[in-house]
């Protein structure tokens, strides 16, 4: 039992201590997953409206609404969306339409 003790301090005490991001870290993370949604869009002038949808690590990706205009001539200048889906672990971006997203009042 004495042995079992030791060990168990010994495992505690040499095992990493699991640290928080810092501030400036999750900032960074924000700014690179926006800077690869924007980039992947297809709109001009494309901003990110609403907040974030981030997943758990079991899911590993984030949502963002993106806002902009339609660069098609056919398309007269429309206004449209897009909802960006951000991989975590590859810092990829994919989007899609998402003109038929409602704004909630």
């Amino acid at each position: 039992m004495k042995n079992v003790s030791k060990y168990l301090l010994l495992t505690l005490l040499l095992s990493p201590l699991a640290q928080a991001s810092s501030e400036a870290a999750w900032q960074q993370y924000a700014k690179t997953r926006q800077q690869a949604c924007l980039k992947a869009s297809s709109l001009n002038a494309v901003k990110v409206v609403g907040q974030p949808v981030e997943y758990d690590d079991s899911v590993g990706y984030d949502a963002l609404l993106l806002e902009g205009r339609y660069p098609q001539k056919h398309m007269k200048n429309q206004i449209g969306r897009e909802l960006c889906l951000y991989q975590r672990q590859s810092g990829r971006a994919a989007v899609s339409d998402a003109d038929h997203l409602r704004a909630v009042k």
